[in-house]
């Protein structure tokens, strides 16, 4: 009932609710887990409203935890790591804090954020790269690839914040496109899942959490496990990196980050110019993201037979016989800009 509240007082490692012991539970609303800032004390009560309730006041912060009945073995980790997260809010350490919160709850090997405007180059605030891998996936990426990354493209739809496997919102081809055989598999991740939020300002914002090729997949249980913070998780980071968009040369139109053409459909125009035609220019663009031809159907409202004869054409005018080619033309330009 309503009086079922374990409160972990002076390190209490511990949860206890409906199911048994090491469990954070919840009905029908969302667990709200509250931490003292004053004292320090850490409480977990049921919410029995089924809001998403979230009170940020000088003394304590709230943030919702929805449906973390899974917390189990790594209950007392968590609860100890992200109350260390709330009180490091606008500090320092709070990036490294917040990782360890969610390493309490599944193992990945790195982490790195990206925030995205629009056109504008994406800012990294934190990884936790050796200079080796911050190379691969932080130098380069900025250099234009991240225009190909299906977290990207995911942004600038507007995805609802929460947790994504990358393999849920890339194109059907993407695993066979040029963009993976060339950037993508040469980082050697076994896997990569992000969470999505976003900022004020129409600034978008993803942390990314890798696992390495000597590791193994997240499995469904842990998904669901890192799943279920993502309301903790994205609301802390919102709060902490609330000043990012400042960091940005900011469109007055918040919804530009929006807009209906996307930011690879305008850089196949800026390289290819007259050369191709609007409706070449989206086949392109849609090819380099790792869309087969089905889907490019599918997407624009046309045959595939009409696809593969605007492929014929624009591989003609391009005076190019292989998508490698494509890709080449493409990735040369926007990472020297020649």
């Amino acid at each position: 009932d309503k009086a079922d509240v374990m409160h972990g007082r002076g390190g209490s490692d511990r949860i206890e609710g409906g199911e048994g012991d090491d469990t954070l539970y919840g009905d029908e609303g969302y667990d709200t887990f509250v931490y003292d800032v004053r004292s320090g004390d850490q409480d977990v009560i049921k919410d029995f409203t089924g809001q998403d309730k979230i009170a940020h006041g000088i003394d304590s912060v709230n943030v919702p935890l929805k449906r973390a009945k899974n917390v189990t073995a790594g209950s007392s980790a968590w609860l100890t790591n992200i109350g260390e997260s709330i009180t490091a809010i606008g500090g320092e350490t709070f990036p490294q804090s917040l990782i360890d919160a969610i390493k309490s709850l599944a193992e990945f090997d790195w982490c790195v954020v990206f925030a995205y405007y629009q056109s504008e180059r994406p800012i990294c605030p934190f990884h936790t790269f050796p200079l080796d891998r911050r190379i691969i996936h932080v130098d380069d990426y900025l250099k234009g690839p991240y225009l190909l990354d299906p977290f990207f493209k995911a942004c600038t739809r507007r995805v609802d914040t929460g947790l994504y496997r990358m393999r849920d919102l890339a194109p059907d081809r993407f695993y066979q496109s040029e963009y993976y055989r060339s950037y993508y598999g040469d980082t050697g991740l076994a896997e990569e899942i992000c969470y999505t939020l976003y900022l004020p300002k129409g600034v978008a914002m993803v942390i990314s959490l890798m696992r390495s090729g000597e590791s193994s997949r997240y499995s469904a249980r842990e998904f669901r496990l890192l799943e279920s913070v993502a309301p903790v998780v994205t609301s802390l980071a919102q709060r902490h990196w609330q000043d990012v968009p400042d960091k940005f040369d900011l469109n007055p139109d918040e919804n530009a980050l929006y807009e209906e053409r996307s930011f690879i459909e305008n850089t196949v125009s800026t390289l290819f110019g007259k050369r191709i035609t609007p409706r070449e220019t989206q086949v392109v663009a849609q090819v380099l993201e790792g869309h087969s031809s089905d889907s490019i159907a599918k997407d624009l409202g046309i045959t595939v037979g009409t696809v593969r004869i605007h492929r014929r054409n624009i591989y003609a005018k391009l005076q190019i016989s292989l998508q490698q080619e494509l890709f080449s033309i493409f990735f040369k330009k926007i990472t020297t800009g020649r």
